[in-house]
């Protein structure tokens, strides 16, 4: 088999697994504007015209996007620049200094990895109940300064491109340790942190149980806590509402790929460049 015939077999699988992706969330956004009458008949790919009724009937049972929207974003973006930005100056420290137990911290790291998230949440819940910070937006953000498996996977991204001499060259001009990071580094860590900011924003934004746990007031409830009061009586009928709450959590996911993804591209297409 020569490279041509090679090559469009794998054009195919990648079209097929393109489609295999895609076609489940094209599902969703096409059912958002059928009537549950359509819905229940036969699956289609083609939309349909029913979407403003299914918005009425979104609305008209007290489906608040705005304030699920609002909420969902302040506590995904906040707790992404914090998991990114904490995280590349722990990956950083463990690359760029040599200082005493740094292997045995960055196996602590590692060990933090297969710690389930559930079994703290008991704990969790006291201590946020003694700090009075139930029903706020706080124990939903800081936790994420705190994500061992952004600091490993930046860590051995880091370690790919850092270069000792361009640190010692800064530091003969003058510059601080921060300076060095911020200027040199973090522009240099690119594509890693814009992986790491899909991985962390779609986790955030997805995130229903601790938010379910942690909030009680209705106004501050997350876009995925409405969503799930989707299944009540209100809509258990209404199939095109359901699409329609379900297909508006999913466009701000592929709007935040879509723009951080040309981030990870620019780097691999700069990396694959001989000088």
């Amino acid at each position: 088999m020569n490279n041509i015939m090679k090559r469009k077999l794998l054009y195919i699988l990648f079209f097929i697994l393109t489609l295999l992706s895609v076609i489940p969330f094209w599902i969703v956004l096409v059912n958002a504007t059928r009537s549950a009458e359509q819905i229940q008949q036969s699956v289609s790919l083609i939309p349909g015209s029913n979407f403003m009724n299914n918005l009425r009937v979104l609305l008209s049972g007290g489906f608040d996007i705005v304030g699920g929207f609002k909420n969902s974003f302040i506590i995904s973006i906040s707790s992404t620049v914090l998991n990114v930005y904490i995280s590349s100056l722990t990956a950083y420290s463990f690359v760029a200094y040599d200082f005493k137990g740094r292997k045995l911290i960055f196996g602590l790291v590692l060990c933090l990895l297969m710690i389930p998230g559930q079994i703290s949440m008991v704990g969790f819940y006291q201590m946020m109940n003694n700090f009075n910070l139930l029903n706020s937006f706080i124990p939903l953000i800081l936790p994420a300064a705190a994500a061992p498996g952004t600091v490993f996977f930046l860590k051995q991204y880091l370690d790919t491109i850092y270069h000792k001499d361009l640190a010692d060259s800064a530091r003969l001009d003058g510059a601080g340790e921060f300076k060095i990071f911020h200027s040199i580094f973090l522009p240099l860590m690119k594509p890693g942190i814009a992986t790491m900011a899909i991985f962390s924003f779609v986790s955030s934004w997805n995130n229903f149980l601790m938010p379910l746990i942690l909030i009680n007031d209705s106004e501050k409830y997350t876009l995925p806590m409405w969503v799930q009061m989707l299944k009540t009586d209100i809509y258990s009928t209404q199939f095109g509402s359901m699409y329609l709450g379900m297909g508006l959590s999913v466009i701000p996911l592929i709007i935040i790929y879509l723009i951080l993804s040309r981030h990870i591209i620019g780097g691999v297409a700069a990396g694959g460049i001989k000088e």
